[in-house]
């Protein structure tokens, strides 16, 4: 059976970092691009950012591009979202998803839906 867990949300001031890991179990998603997705309250999720594992390449949404890195470690089977320079508007849920099917287009991570694998979130609140 196929788990994302996410941790290290948490309360953050605005201008400060944080990180969260997605750890996956299951499968071996090696071969795959897999992301970070958020949802803030009364507003659809978005895509944040993606990473291939085979050779690290990453894809950031253009509100996230310079303060946030995506990275992975392979030992672990673990995704991390770096977040600097947060924002009040970086406040939300933030989700790990990984394709049931394979892929491994790293644009194809911002279509992932309800048949592919989804962690149960973790709250990022930035306040100002």
């Amino acid at each position: 059976q196929v788990q994302l867990v996410e941790s290290g949300g948490g309360l953050v001031q605005a201008g400060g970092s944080l990180r969260v890991s997605c750890a996956a179990s299951g499968r071996s998603f090696s071969s795959y691009a897999m992301g970070w997705f958020r949802q803030a309250p009364g507003k659809e999720r978005e895509f944040v950012a993606a990473i291939r594992w085979i050779d690290g390449s990453t894809y950031y949404e253009d509100s996230v591009k310079g303060r946030f890195t995506i990275s992975k470690d392979n030992a672990k089977n673990t995704v991390y979202l770096q977040m600097n320079s947060l924002k009040p508007e970086d406040t939300a849920v933030y989700y790990c998803a990984a394709p049931q099917k394979y892929q491994s287009s790293l644009l194809s991570v911002r279509n992932l839906g309800s048949d592919d694998y989804w962690g149960q979130g973790t709250q990022v609140t930035v306040s100002s």
